[in-house]
């Protein structure tokens, strides 16, 4: 049993450990980076700590919130600082504090201006992200999902590419416009709760179907751009291609969640009948999202824009399962979170790996890397295989579960989400064969495999590929209590039936 405010802490660790990267000094640029690096490591690594401790101490017999932290913030608007996790948001919590590392170790050569900034940057995203997933007060999910903008919006802006400037402007646009919606429903929900911005007694409440209806469009606006579904999607290639390659693995492992996270935290439990009455857009949008995107990463000859879409693909296949709303089906979205969050940023930071070398992602200029590069071959051959659903990988266990779950309500929008797998299938395993295998050009024959620095950054996620893949119990069970109190209560406030 934890005694003490362990939420709070992996909130605010890293938020602080911002202000202390940025204090680091030295006469010497070189020493003063170099120390910038091993604080923001270590403070990662510390966060990272506390949130296994927080998951080793986490009951799975139970669907409350746990480790409930509630203070008066601005008790004039009955406005609290309230925080919690349960089954569904515990898992993100540990995804985030996993992945925050690892980034700071991609970024360790990379990045050479304005290091101590940049971390900071990262350690002040994650302390965001973190509060986003453990919030339970409206306003304080709202101050922590719109705080994370600014940090991303550096990251892409200042140490991104040459066109830097017009994608994270795009970024923050999309995701600015749908959170001005979204701080307008939640008014709107604060005065018909009678002053209650608590999102737990939100899903108690009663409202006109008309209500509801306007309200799930508002928070769609804000959680469709942020999944991103089609036609939201637009703002994310731009965004993947021009940021660094730690950027581009936050961004999909970590933020792209959020706007999944939301739906199931906000639009299902508070507005169940609009959300029911809305789920034939959303099987439309995840099933002419997942084929339309895989079609288009066909043809990608930019690698990171090629993986980028294949991210819009696979998240079609969360929506899907989300608004189905079986227990199969919403296990596997939430299982599917997890599983992109590990193998997107695998896949975006091996091809960080040979950016370094090339410095260049266009398809053409690769092929034969296995020659020079033998130990890179057979990373990018697991996590090939994992974003192809290959079974014994953690991918397999997500897709199943949505596809089988979801066919239970919906046939014809999984039947035709299942093309998306066969269109996924061919796209990575054509691009492993056109980077990976044939004969090497002489740029590419001069390559140097992976450091030992590279190889330690990829041990930890597959682990997680195999862990997950071959044993996905735990995780499931440990989801499984949260997924049935949201499950039955959605039922109860619905009238069901097939689509």
């Amino acid at each position: 049993m934890i005694d003490y405010p362990i939420l709070s802490i992996l909130t605010f660790l890293p938020i602080l450990g911002a202000l202390v990267v940025l204090l680091v000094k030295s006469q010497d640029e070189a020493v003063q980076n170099r120390n910038a690096r091993h604080v923001a490591l270590w403070i990662s690594l510390g966060n990272l700590l506390l949130a296994g401790v927080m998951l080793s101490s986490f009951s799975i017999s139970t669907s409350a919130m746990q480790m409930v932290e509630q203070h008066a913030w601005l008790p004039a608007f009955n406005i609290n600082y309230h925080l919690g996790v349960d089954g569904i948001s515990v898992l993100f919590v540990v995804l985030t504090a996993l992945l925050t590392p690892i980034c700071i170790a991609v970024s360790w050569n990379s990045i050479t201006s304005r290091v101590k900034q940049y971390l900071a940057a990262f350690l002040a995203l994650e302390g965001c992200v973190i509060g986003v997933f453990c919030a339970l007060d409206f306003v304080l999910f709202y101050v922590f999902w719109e705080a994370m903008l600014i940090p991303m919006f550096l990251i892409i802006g200042i140490w991104g590419g040459e066109n830097r400037v017009y994608a994270t402007l795009k970024f923050f646009l999309y995701t600015f416009a749908g959170s001005v919606l979204m701080l307008v429903a939640m008014l709107y929900l604060y005065n018909a709760s009678g002053g209650s911005f608590d999102i737990q007694n939100l899903a108690g409440l009663e409202l006109a179907l008309l209500e509801q209806k306007w309200l799930w469009l508002a928070l769609f606006a804000a959680f469709a751009v942020k999944v991103p579904m089609w036609p939201f999607h637009t703002w994310l290639p731009d965004a993947h291609v021009q940021a660094p390659t730690a950027g581009s693995v936050i961004l999909a492992g970590i933020l792209l969640k959020m706007g999944a996270y939301g739906f199931l935290r906000f639009s299902i439990p508070i507005l169940p009948d609009a959300s029911e009455f809305f789920t034939p857009l959303i099987y439309t949008l995840s099933v002419v999202g997942i084929i339309y995107a895989a079609l288009v990463a066909f043809v990608q000859t930019d690698v990171k824009k090629m993986i980028a879409y294949s991210s819009v693909s696979h998240m079609g296949f969360v929506t899907l399962g989300i608004f189905a709303a079986t227990e199969d089906a919403v296990s596997g979205a939430i299982m599917q979170m997890v599983n992109h969050g590990i193998v997107s940023s695998a896949l975006f930071m091996l091809v960080g790996v040979v950016y370094d070398r090339l410095h260049t992602r266009d398809l053409a200029k690769f092929g034969g890397l296995v020659q020079p590069m033998p130990i890179f071959a057979a990373v990018m051959m697991i996590f090939t295989l994992a974003s192809v659903a290959l079974p014994g990988t953690n991918s397999f266990v997500g897709e199943f579960l949505i596809l089988s779950g979801s066919y239970e309500v919906a046939q014809w929008p999984t039947v035709l989400a299942t093309t998306g797998v066969v269109l996924g299938a061919l796209y990575m395993l054509w691009l492993y064969r056109k980077m990976v295998m044939g004969v090497p050009q002489a740029q590419v024959a001069k390559l140097t495999d992976m450091t030992t620095r590279e190889r330690m950054m990829f041990v930890p996620l597959i682990i997680l590929v195999f862990y997950l893949g071959l044993v996905p119990n735990p995780t499931l069970k440990l989801m499984q209590p949260s997924v049935e109190k949201l499950l039955d209560e959605y039922h109860d406030c619905t009238c069901g039936g097939d689509w």
